[in-house]
């Protein structure tokens, strides 16, 4: 199957007086239609900037300083601003952690709907706001025709991202960036916003980049994952193999530090050190300093992904070239 998306060797930086600091490094991936990437890794490691870097929206001092992206085999990270614009919203959508960062205070959610509906489209008003009202029943919104008139803060806060989420579908785009779009809920909320994602990419078709740090979360929703490290991907592979059959010994370390319900164990695995600033990461594997297989070659060059079971992970451990030794 032909990528929607298709990510080569992107690279952010961001520019210092001391020159560039490189946040997202080197990474390549794809996202087939219909799918669900996760993308998953500890504050910093660089997921938010390859959807930011991805939708156009990287704030400067922060650039695209080499690689390329591609969705549907059109290159788009080269495009100017204005033209990067219309296929934001049109081609792909997003779903921020925060959902009144995307919803205007001033405006009833209607009108927002209304108005991004008509930009990405032809129809007229009367048409418009009756999409906007099947979007908001689509995504559970209850007494949706009384609730269109209302602003955002008469919402809670799982009714507003409802909200965003209905926004992000109005143009009806191929990809979805969501960033963290369940970190800011309770727990039950959470569950629900999961489930109706995954009936929407199912009705729909639609792609989706998932931005998180919780891996039930990716566990629950995502066909396949990528796990970050230090601005780099370390391991990727479909969703039940990275869970139960971790190949990178960062992700070994993740897994392990999950609470499994029905087990008892006397303390959960707890990955040693903290990942390194961007002006102090070291040569060879990022994650070097914090592995408990570390040899030398792990500190000196720096590995890529190579196939491992049935996932592919950026670890020396899986070619053998070297018997590992403990630090």
């Amino acid at each position: 199957m032909t990528p929607l998306l298709e990510v080569s060797r992107l690279r952010v930086e961001f520019a210092t007086r001391r020159g560039p600091l490189v946040a997202v490094d080197d990474i390549s991936f794809t996202i087939a239609p219909g799918e669900v990437l996760g993308v998953v890794g500890e504050s910093g490691a660089g997921k938010s900037l390859t959807g930011a870097a991805i939708i156009g929206l990287l704030e400067p001092p922060g650039r695209i300083a080499g690689g390329e992206i591609r969705l549907a085999g059109r290159r788009i990270d080269n495009l100017p601003p204005e033209e990067m614009r219309r296929i934001r919203g049109r081609e792909i959508g997003a779903i921020f952690q925060d959902p009144l960062t995307s919803l205007n205070p001033l405006y009833t959610v209607g009108r927002q709907l209304v108005e991004t509906i008509r930009v990405h489209s032809s129809l007229g008003g009367r048409e418009a706001r009756e999409h906007a009202l099947q979007l908001l029943k689509e995504v559970g919104i209850p007494a949706a025709e009384q609730r269109i008139d209302q602003y955002p803060h008469q919402f809670s806060g799982g009714m507003r991202q409802r909200v965003v989420i209905a926004l992000a579908l109005a143009a009806n785009p191929r990809l979805i960036i969501a960033d963290e779009p369940t970190t800011a809920l309770d727990v039950s909320i959470q569950a629900q916003i999961i489930a109706l994602l995954k009936r929407l990419c199912r009705e729909h078709g639609t792609s989706v980049m998932l931005v998180t740090h919780d891996m039930g979360v990716i566990a629950e929703t995502a066909d396949r994952v990528a796990v970050m490290y230090a601005g780099r991907i370390v391991e990727i592979g479909p969703v039940w193999e990275v869970v139960h059959a971790p190949q990178h010994p960062y992700t070994v370390g993740l897994m392990g530090s999950i609470p499994i319900l029905g087990e008892t164990r006397e303390r959960l695995v707890q990955i040693e050190g903290a990942m390194p600033r961007l002006t102090a990461i070291p040569p060879g594997c990022p994650f070097n300093p914090r592995c408990p297989h570390v040899f030398d070659r792990c500190r000196s060059e720096r590995p890529e992904l190579v196939p491992a079971g049935a996932s592919r992970a950026a670890c020396w451990l899986h070619l053998g070239a070297e018997r590992p030794v403990h630090a």
